[in-house]
């Protein structure tokens, strides 16, 4: 049984995806829309600038979603970022939207593949990268959604296929049609109800993708176990969070998002930073 931050002394700073290798701190493209996830930014050259700055600080992984605007953060990445080199981009598909926060599971098939193709055009490429689907629709069978995964790979439109909102039962479920490059699900200090998800993601060496990971709370008050070990290693708190999760597993793929470029860099920041065993005990022990 593989131990969460059972990785060794040496922290490897890539994870090698179906593409090729990635750095393990990639960047999120969900603030970089309107109000409620809805619609484009209010200064779109702002959103793409952040973009670029992010390549430009060594950023190659890029997370993205037909929903998020809905087609608003396929096209930024589009304008930003093409024509990709030494990139890679992934979306996903599976919701429908009707308006700000208001997300609508939908797995049908031809509606996956719908999207697939829309995604494509958008990205302006002949493969996608990595394909995530966005939720599992309860209303439709799951093997007929992991088996529409599986046509678009074997047809070439997509290079891997990615799950994200599940648990281990519906991860190996899907494996028994597609293989299964990433998992992505909520996680972060104060929620690690995924734990048994990133232990099974670590033991079979699938890139763990977690999204809000960058939730503090109460972690982060004055005084808390963040904020001391941040003042202590001259850090921030937002540094300390994605560094413990970093050192957590060698299959986190931390995506934070952020439509600040200041907030970018330091995000990035966290790279560089070591956290000490005592320091790692504090904040496992903490929530």
């Amino acid at each position: 049984m593989v131990t969460l931050h059972d990785i060794g002394p040496e922290i490897s700073t890539r994870f090698m995806l179906p593409t090729g290798p990635v750095e393990r701190l990639g960047y999120g493209t969900m603030s970089l829309t309107g109000p409620g996830v809805w619609g484009p930014p209010a200064d779109p050259d702002a959103a793409i600038a952040v973009l670029r700055r992010a390549a430009e600080i060594g950023v190659d992984f890029f997370d993205s979603a037909d929903s998020y605007g809905p087609e608003v953060t396929d096209d930024l990445v589009r304008r930003a970022l093409h024509p990709y080199e030494g990139i890679t981009v992934a979306t996903k598909a599976g919701f429908l939207r009707t308006g700000p926060s208001k997300w609508h599971p939908c797995g049908r098939p031809e509606y996956l593949r719908q999207q697939c193709e829309l995604s494509l055009r958008r990205l302006g490429v002949e493969r996608i990268d990595l394909f995530q689907l966005h939720r599992i629709d309860p209303l439709v069978p799951a093997d007929e959604q992991f088996g529409l995964l599986a046509e678009l790979q074997a047809e070439g439109k997509i290079a891997a296929v990615g799950l994200s909102a599940v648990d281990v039962d519906q991860i190996e479920r899907a494996t028994a049609v597609v293989d299964v490059a990433t998992v992505q699900n909520h996680y972060n200090l104060l929620d690690r109800s995924s734990d048994a998800v990133l232990r099974y993601c670590t033991e079979l060496g699938i890139g763990f993708i977690p999204y809000g990971p960058i939730s503090k709370g109460e972690l982060a008050a004055p005084e808390s176990p963040v904020t001391e070990i941040a003042r202590r290693l001259g850090a921030t708190a937002s540094q300390v969070s994605l560094a413990w999760l970093l050192q957590r597993s060698s299959v986190m793929l931390p995506i934070p998002g952020t439509s600040s470029a200041a907030h970018l860099e330091e995000n990035i920041g966290a790279r560089s930073l070591q956290l000490d065993q005592e320091s790692v005990q504090k904040l496992d022990d903490a929530a």
